[in-house]
């Protein structure tokens, strides 16, 4: 079992996949105050797709560096939010490449500072989101990490009360 509170020399990385919803933000404040009070660091995840022009190489090329741009701009919007919260640390940026559900269990996987997913549940009536579902639904067993899903229709004041 992973004791969150315990203060040994392993960082502990609470991760957070950085989307455009608005309940990401969610899970955002909480990954960051939780890591606040435990000592621990956020780290951000942001899955871009492969560009898919095998033909045109500089295509290619151009759209996934626009791309790259894109995550890294949308990262360091989070990454201010993050620094906010947690009084001055400094969120691990993690840009991958590809489908979201591979990418996010290989990170997972890969580096093993991770100890906890924050993911935020969708409110609308198609379900918690598709990450979410996924997860619970197919690789929650074989996961090395806790998942925490904070619920979307949460207030910022009731996370607080949360942490």
């Amino acid at each position: 079992m992973i004791d969150l509170n315990d203060n040994t020399d392993q960082l502990k990385v609470f991760l957070v996949v950085v989307d455009n919803t608005a309940e990401m933000r969610l899970a955002l404040r909480y990954a960051s105050l939780r890591a606040k009070k435990t000592g621990g660091r956020v780290g951000l995840l942001r899955v871009v797709r492969k560009a898919d022009f095998q033909h045109w190489a500089a295509i290619g090329n151009l759209m996934r560096e626009e791309a790259r741009e894109q995550a890294e701009q949308l990262l360091q919007e989070h990454a201010a939010t993050v620094l906010e919260l947690t009084d001055g640390e400094v969120p691990i940026l993690y840009i991958k490449e590809g489908d979201a559900k591979s990418a996010l269990l290989n990170l997972i996987d890969e580096d093993g500072q991770i100890c906890l997913l924050i993911l935020a549940a969708s409110t609308n009536r198609r379900g918690p989101g598709p990450l979410i579902t996924h997860l619970t639904k197919k690789v929650i067993g074989q996961l090395r990490i806790p998942i925490t899903i904070v619920p979307g229709g949460l207030t910022n004041e009731e996370i607080d009360k949360l942490v």
